[in-house]
């Protein structure tokens, strides 16, 4: 399987999600996959907390745990607009964390 990275210009950006008719699978089977692993980052985050310990001298490291978890759900969203057939560029629209969302829109313009 060969993989393109976003800052690769397509053969023709107009090209419809249809020409590759594995796209909307991928797309759905990779969101599960980062839903997955935001679930296994809040079971651990979970057990790191109830620590009264860590919770109390890692705190703010502990809050990643929180980023991280917003970060595969966000990523994991957007997937699934895209393999439901929403646009690329409406679909980023609704990412919800502005840093990811800039990283995403400079992916598009190839930067």
């Amino acid at each position: 399987m060969s993989c393109v990275t976003l800052s690769e210009k397509p053969e023709s950006a107009d090209a419809p999600a249809a020409a590759d008719p594995y796209s909307a699978a991928l797309h759905s089977v990779m969101a599960g996959e980062l839903r997955e692993m935001g679930a296994m980052l809040e079971r651990l985050a979970e057990v790191l907390i109830s620590d009264e310990h860590v919770a109390a001298t890692y705190l703010e490291q502990l809050q990643s745990f929180d980023y991280l978890i917003q970060h595969a759900d966000e990523c994991a969203n957007l997937l699934e607009r895209i393999a439901a057939g929403e646009d690329s560029r409406t679909a980023i629209g609704h990412v919800r964390l502005a840093e990811v969302q800039d990283r995403l829109r400079a992916a598009m313009k190839g930067k």
